[in-house]
């Protein structure tokens, strides 16, 4: 079982940055394909951006591609995804997410993660 921390939410301007990190307990995240996820109230989970175990291969939602990037440090046990850019309809709960597969095919689908936060607030106000 992996447990898995976000931090890094809260509230900014519109054109603002933040940074979200998401960290295991009690478990290492080198061998999982990670992800970021977020959700509005009234609609279904989104893929934001995802990042294989080797972090070689990224990709992003149509939605945040040049705005966003994750990264991955695999020493410290943590995974980003900083924010540029911040509009109002970022505002969301963003949940990392991950998933054990020896292939570094990364998947935008939530059914295909293991492994979940709990969620992180972020709030973009206009």
């Amino acid at each position: 079982q992996v447990q898995l921390i976000e931090s890094g939410g809260g509230l900014v301007q519109a054109g603002g940055s933040l940074r979200l990190s998401c960290a295991p307990s009690g478990r290492t995240l080198w061998s999982y394909n990670m992800g970021w996820f977020r959700r509005v109230p009234g609609k279904e989970r989104e893929f934001v951006a995802g990042i294989s175990w080797t972090g070689n291969n990224i990709i992003y939602g149509d939605s945040v591609k040049g705005r966003f990037a994750i990264s991955r440090d695999n020493a410290k046990n943590t995974l980003y995804l900083q924010m540029y850019s911040l509009k109002p309809e970022d505002t969301a709960v963003y949940y990392c997410a991950a998933r054990s597969s020896r292939s570094t095919v990364v998947s935008t689908n939530v059914f295909d993660y293991d492994y979940w936060g709990q969620g992180s607030q972020v709030t973009v106000s206009s």
